[in-house]
């Protein structure tokens, strides 16, 4: 990640436009091996937040919830890295090995050359490299509004 982005903090969202403004910020930072993880209650914007990665850094396709495909790719429109977005969810109770599992699915990029995205990763994907960007979403009522912080990991 670019040394331009905090490393840590805390933004408040009050709207779902608010969210992708602060993953479009993000994604503009991402690098070609970051691992982002994104932990928070069903319905957080863990999606909402990765479309505005996508647009930041500039992929291709429409990013929607990947949980029953587990992982999509977004290639780059720009010569970027790929966006490969992750629901770790139906991972976590079947392996040991999440790198394997990533390999599995037959991804046609390698993991160290795109950014990874992963919702509901915590406690699994950070296994996939010695630094990550740890990013929790909480919803503070029935609103619109998120609370998220972050920290990088290493």
């Amino acid at each position: 990640m670019r040394s331009d982005f905090p490393h840590e903090g805390r933004r408040v969202a009050a709207t779902p436009e608010d969210a992708q403004a602060f993953g479009e910020e993000l994604g503009a930072a991402l690098e070609a091996g970051d691992l982002v993880i994104l932990d928070g209650p069903l319905g957080a914007g863990k999606t909402t937040f990765t479309q505005g990665i996508a647009r930041g850094m500039q992929v291709k396709g429409r990013v929607t919830s990947p949980t029953f495909v587990i992982a999509r790719e977004h290639p780059s429109r720009v010569g970027g890295p790929t966006l490969v977005h992750v629901d770790a969810y139906r991972l976590l109770d079947h392996s040991d090995d999440p790198l394997g599992e990533l390999d599995s699915l037959d991804l046609d990029t390698e993991i160290e050359d795109a950014v990874v995205v992963a919702e509901w990763g915590g406690g699994f994907m950070e296994r996939l490299s010695d630094a990550y960007l740890a990013i929790t979403i909480n919803r503070d009522s029935d609103d619109d509004v998120r609370v998220f912080t972050w920290k990088w990991v290493n």
